[in-house]
Order: C-alpha cells, then sequence, then structure tokens
C-alpha cells in the first residue's frame, strides 16, 4: 500500500495515498510538445481547465513556457549556466518572465474566480512567476527544474507557504541530445531529488508541503525511462509523495513506433495509461496527464486493486 501522506498547500491539505489525484495540463503556449498553440487564448485555456475539471480532474497545472526537448531557457542561477538567451548556440530566446505572467496571470485569475475551490498549479522556474501566479489564487508551485534555476525560488516558495514540487531534469532541453549516460538512473534520480528536496528544507519550505517528480523524459533517453518505470518504487524510500508525468511522451512513441516511424503524441494514449497504471501500482501518488478522463478510470481501477492487496 502506499504511504498516506497529507500535502500541505497553504491554507489546506490535499490526502495524497488513499486515492490517486489527477493533475490536468492546461499550457498556455504556442510550443508545447503536444498541444502547442491549442489553448494559447485565455478563453481557449480557461474552457480548456473546465472541461478538464469537469472530467475529474484535482488540480489544474497551468504553465505559460514549454521545456520540450531542445527548448531554451533562462537558467538564472550562475552555479549551473548563464542564461541561455546569452547562450551563442541559442538563436531562440528563452520566454521572458513578464510573458509568461501575461499568459498565465489571466487564466488563473478568471479560473479561480469560476472555481475559487479548485487547486490551481503554477508550471514555472521562475521566483518571480510563481510569487505572482500564488498571490492570483495558485496554491502550488511545480518547478521542473527542483528549485535549481532561480536562485530565488526556495526563499520564495517558503515564504509563500505554499505546495511544491520538485522535478528531477538532467541538464537543459537543449542538451539532452548529448548528455553522457547517467549511470544507474534510478539510484540518480533517487540521489539528486533527495538532495534538492533537503536543500529546499534548509531553505525554509516544510518537508510537508513538498513533493517529488522523477522527470520522465527529461534529460533521460529512451533506454533510460523503462528502468525508471520498472524500478519506480525504490523512490518511495526519500520519504516525500511523488508525482509523475508520462503522459504522451516520446519514449512511448518510440515503443509504439510503426514502419520506423514513432507514434505522434496524440496516438499515445493507451501507452500512457498503460504507464499510469504501472506507476499507481508501484507508488505513485498524483498523476499529471492531458486525457484527464481516462486516467481518472484507470486510476479508479488501480486504486481499488491496490486497496485490495
Amino acid at each position: 500500500m502506499r504511504t498516506v501522506f497529507h500535502w500541505n498547500v497553504g491554507s489546506r491539505a490535499l490526502e495524497l495515498g488513499k486515492r490517486t489525484l489527477i493533475m490536468g495540463i492546461v499550457n498556455v503556449t504556442p510550443d508545447s510538445f503536444s498541444d502547442g498553440g491549442a489553448y494559447q487564448d485565455r478563453d481557449q485555456a480557461v474552457q480548456h481547465g473546465e472541461n478538464l475539471l469537469a472530467e475529474g480532474a484535482d488540480i489544474l497545472d497551468i504553465g505559460g513556457e514549454s521545456t520540450r526537448p531542445g527548448a531554451p531557457v533562462e537558467v538564472l542561477s550562475p552555479q549551473l549556466a548563464q542564461p541561455e538567451k546569452n547562450s551563442p548556440q541559442s538563436p531562440r530566446l528563452a520566454v521572458t518572465a513578464e510573458e509568461e505572467l501575461k499568459r498565465v496571470l489571466p487564466v488563473i485569475a478568471e479560473l479561480k474566480k469560476r472555481y475559487p475551490t479548485a487547486v490551481l498549479s503554477i508550471d514555472t522556474y521562475k521566483a518571480g512567476v510563481a510569487r505572482a501566479a500564488i498571490n492570483a489564487g495558485a496554491e502550488i508551485v511545480n518547478d521542473v527544474s527542483g528549485f535549481r534555476w532561480d536562485p530565488l525560488m526556495a526563499k520564495t516558495v517558503a515564504e509563500l507557504k505554499c505546495g511544491a514540487v520538485l522535478m528531477h531534469m538532467r541538464g537543459r532541453p537543449e542538451e539532452w541530445r548529448t548528455l553522457p549516460p547517467p549511470g544507474d538512473v534510478v539510484l540518480l534520480v533517487k540521489r539528486e531529488l533527495k538532495q534538492w528536496a533537503e536543500a529546499a528544507v534548509v531553505s525554509g519550505v516544510r518537508r510537508e508541503r513538498i513533493v517529488l517528480d522523477p522527470g520522465f523524459g527529461f534529460g533521460k533517453s529512451f533506454d533510460e525511462n523503462y528502468p525508471l518505470l520498472s524500478r519506480f518504487h525504490e523512490l518511495q524510500a526519500a520519504g516525500f509523495p511523488l508525482l509523475v508525468g508520462t503522459s504522451r511522451k516520446s519514449f512511448i512513441g518510440r515503443t509504439l513506433a510503426k514502419d520506423g516511424k514513432d507514434a505522434p503524441p496524440q496516438d499515445r494514449l493507451y501507452g500512457t495509461l498503460a504507464t499510469q497504471t504501472a506507476l499507481i501500482l508501484k507508488g505513485a501518488h498524483i498523476l499529471r496527464t492531458h486525457d484527464v478522463k481516462p486516467a481518472v478510470e484507470a486510476a479508479r481501477v488501480a486504486d481499488a486493486i491496490l486497496l485490495a492487496r
């Protein structure tokens, strides 16, 4: 049986473990790998969020910058890298905080106005965006960098007293194709996530506010995602709730390839459900997904299996 946690997201706590929670994805971007541009308009994004809530989403994760493979990102921590926008190898610019806020704040504000009890998450690695989004009504900061790209993020989250998701990523999206093999990817993810979470605690983020995400596909090659799936239960040893995002990922498309061509994102639903079911049975507490209704139904059956143990 999964460990039961109470995830403190500020003014309330979400029970994790007795039932799998579903986090629906609302991308307010022109270039996300799966649905880029589909919900870039505020009204379209709000309508999409409403649809996901109606389908059973427990949380809506709203993002204004894509971190798809190859995307330029703005790393603000000098210990890791210079900002991508200054890199001669990157002709494209990272999304500025101002542009990100223009995309996400109207969506957060309108959804909170229509659904005051909805749990909203901001998908960002920038502390300034996180602060503005929480002040607008979000309750969770979902940081793909694990608080490493903006040196102010951990302190900001501690001050905001909100929930936090720390995701594991190797390198930056522009570097993924050239990263050396990590050795034992499961041990690496477990060790680094635990280190990053403990660093957040030292910075003032309370443990009960933290959820960890192993970052399927983020700096992991095709061959490295399946060991992470197979041995996912080992990550429970870190002592934090676990969120997973395998929805429509490219490693699923490669497995489902036909005639030498990877299955496109829209044809990866059933493969996604297979990974999500396996991960629930191995201890996942939250599924982050594009396809809420199918995930809700798969999770109900997987939860019943866990309950019957």
